[in-house]
């Protein structure tokens, strides 16, 4: 038996992450999404905690497969989208956030 493939869509947006489960026909089989705080830490800043974005994102993810109800290992493409120009800078060493991320709303 030939087993349903599947493409989950991550929006990694400003307020939010976001992820999406399409079936071969473009339809929507499941979504989860979670708001993140902003940080406003001087007047015209914003800006995120990268590993609350990542939680997030990541339980995004989980929400859309569990609804869904497809089994991981049948996603057999991602796709990405990011917030504008929002900018994080990584450890290299470490793959630590060496800070907040920059948010394109500055």
């Amino acid at each position: 038996m030939v087993q349903d493939k599947y493409v989950l869509s991550l929006d990694e947006g400003t307020t939010s992450a976001r992820a999406i489960v399409f079936d071969k026909d473009s339809r929507v089989l499941g979504v989860g999404q979670y708001e993140f705080p902003q940080y406003y830490p001087k007047p015209g800043w914003v800006e995120q905690d990268p590993k609350e974005i990542f939680h997030f994102q990541l339980k995004a993810i989980r929400d859309a497969i569990k609804v869904a109800k497809i089994s991981v290992k049948d996603v057999v493409a991602i796709g990405v989208t990011n917030q504008r120009e929002t900018t994080i800078l990584w450890d290299k060493r470490t793959g630590e956030p060496v800070y907040n991320a920059i948010v394109w709303q500055c």
